[in-house]
């Protein structure tokens, strides 16, 4: 089989891992047209037997090998990504009228602790990582996957790098429980046998858990989401930004005011003043986005 025709198989399983998750599309024209081109252009390909491998574009960072497309598949499903609609949520089993927002978080915990639908996470995980902190939180903390410590104890953010996020909300003068922390997955990556290191998260996976994460935000309702790390974002908006540029910049999520930032673990790697001061920088926004005061020697720290 063509490279090309491999390449349209893995559009095929985009597309559908796409659609299972509640994504809806709306293809215009010429995304379609562009296909069509694509598809008879790849079927030539396979009965004249021409194995010509194309150059490839990888739609987003990924280790997943069904996210590598060729040139002119990546073009065409890029026309379809950018036409896809916001993704249904996966709705919580049925609460009385007037239920409380912790109660429906509660509701909604139930089928993401019993969630299988990665297959490949639920043989490898511990503890599904829901979230935690407070129902009634003005402000959500959002990172990529959780890790080892994260997977052991069912928390996200309990690691060294969750020790250094709770140590800046305290500093902005809040307590972990009073925001919201949680991640892009619920379930930590799995990883080679023998490999101890953290994975990103592929697409597939991000697009498939994202509904639980927009009916947690759903319920919830915080006025500021703050996205930490490169993955975080590009989880988010469906855009691989470079974090470096854009961090300290406002964008939207569901229609909530969504900053973006570096995950605390790249402080833990890069301990520069000039870096915990752009982090910094980043949060006082956060704290005159919420309307909330900010002493003089809060604006002053790190400099």
């Amino acid at each position: 089989m063509s490279d090309s025709l491999s390449a349209l198989e893995n559009v095929h399983d985009v597309l559908q891992a796409l659609k299972d998750g509640g994504y809806h599309f709306r293809a215009s024209a010429e995304a379609l047209e562009r296909l069509k081109t694509t598809q008879m252009t790849s079927a030539k390909s396979a009965t004249s037997m021409v194995a010509e491998p194309s150059p490839v574009a990888s739609i987003r960072p990924s280790n997943a090998p069904s996210l590598t497309l060729s040139q002119n598949a990546a073009q065409s499903f890029q026309a379809m990504q950018a036409e896809i609609s916001t993704p249904a949520p996966i709705r919580a089993p049925a609460v009385a009228g007037g239920a409380s927002k912790a109660e429906r978080l509660t509701a909604l915990r139930s089928p993401v602790l019993a969630c299988t639908k990665c297959p490949q996470l639920v043989t490898s995980r511990k503890h599904v990582v829901f979230g935690v902190g407070n129902p009634e939180a003005e402000l959500m903390f959002i990172g990529d996957a959780p890790d080892s410590d994260e997977d052991l104890v069912g928390e996200p953010f309990v690691g060294k790098a969750g020790q250094l996020l709770t140590k800046i909300i305290e500093t902005m003068g809040l307590r972990r429980n009073d925001v919201y922390l949680v991640n892009l997955l619920k379930c930590r990556p799995n990883l080679p046998p023998g490999a101890d290191d953290k994975r990103k998260p592929t697409i597939g996976e991000i697009i498939t858990c994202q509904p639980y994460l927009m009916e947690q935000i759903k319920i919830i309702e915080p006025r500021v989401i703050v996205a930490l790390g490169s993955t975080a974002v590009d989880g988010l908006l469906g855009d691989p930004l470079p974090i470096a540029k854009v961090r300290g910049q406002w964008k939207s999520f569901l229609g909530t005011p969504l900053m973006l930032t570096f995950h605390p673990a790249y402080l833990l790697r890069n301990q520069s003043l000039a870096e915990k001061r752009k982090v910094w920088e980043d949060m006082l926004q956060v704290l005159e986005k919420l309307g909330r005061p900010i002493s003089e020697k809060q604006r002053g720290y790190f400099l």
